[in-house]
């Protein structure tokens, strides 16, 4: 037996892990996804030329939706586009059985924004990144 780190895993190792934690959960959770099966989805805004000017990039899986990236250009901020983009991935999380979203937002970033949409912080991280603080929030949708 040997400990390999690597940054550049092969994907049937990678599938190895996900399916071993998989089989574990199964005693535990009957109904748990396929980790490589997880629903992924985006949701955009785009200038009348089809340029992006902001959006989210999210996953899915158990009963929760979580957003990854949340970005809205410079240009496009301030005009309500960020409330659109999370009702429409909130709406999409509705629309297929979703229960919760959830996310991360650093000190810097956007807490304001998601407290206002009526995410509520359920933990936080001190100096991650050094000399910020990491939110986690979440919304029972």
């Amino acid at each position: 037996m040997k400990i390999e780190v690597t940054s550049n895993p092969k994907a049937e190792d990678l599938k190895t892990i996900s399916e071993g934690i998989q089989s574990y959960n199964q005693e535990y959770i009957s109904n748990e996804v396929v980790f490589e099966q997880d629903t992924k989805f985006a949701v955009f805004v785009k200038d009348n030329q089809g340029n992006v000017l902001g959006g989210i990039r999210a996953c899915a899986f158990w009963n929760y939706c979580i957003i990854e990236l949340l970005w809205i250009s410079k240009e496009a901020r301030g005009m309500g586009v960020g409330s659109q983009l999370i009702s429409s991935a909130e709406r999409y999380a509705i629309e297929n059985g979703f229960e919760y979203m959830r996310t991360e937002t650093l000190s810097f970033q956007a807490r304001p924004f998601y407290e206002q949409q009526g995410y509520k912080v359920y933990g936080e991280l001190a100096d991650y990144p050094k000399g910020h603080t990491t939110y986690c929030l979440v919304k029972k949708l």
